[in-house]
């Protein structure tokens, strides 16, 4: 495993949860939101979303910054982008291998 594929695994794992990828979605409407504000789309306490944004915030998809005495959570739209190109590198990796099994079998035809 190469080390921008090993430092991106806790992205996809992070990812892997469908509450997290649901408060990512909401993050990726832009701007900053409260605990308040990501806890009424969902039907977990606000405990439990802040243990998520903890999880996302370790794999450096969301940060939280302080407006007084509040807490806001943002989408750190770097780490997406990093998994996205890494996404894409795998896909042209699939579209060559699968070029190179049909010339294979046409080959041989």
């Amino acid at each position: 495993m190469r080390a921008s594929e090993e430092s991106l695994a806790p992205v996809f794992a992070a990812l892997g949860d469908p509450t997290r990828l649901k408060l990512v979605a909401q993050l990726c409407e832009g701007g900053a939101f409260s605990i308040t504000h990501l806890t009424e789309r969902t039907e977990i306490s606000r405990q439990g979303v802040t243990k998520h944004l903890g999880v996302l915030a370790e794999a450096g998809l969301v940060r939280d910054i302080r407006v007084g005495r509040e807490r806001l959570w943002q989408l750190e739209p770097g780490r997406i982008d990093e998994a996205r190109q890494s996404l894409e590198a795998i896909g042209r990796q699939w579209e060559q291998a699968l070029g190179r099994l049909k010339r294979f079998v046409e080959k041989d035809s």
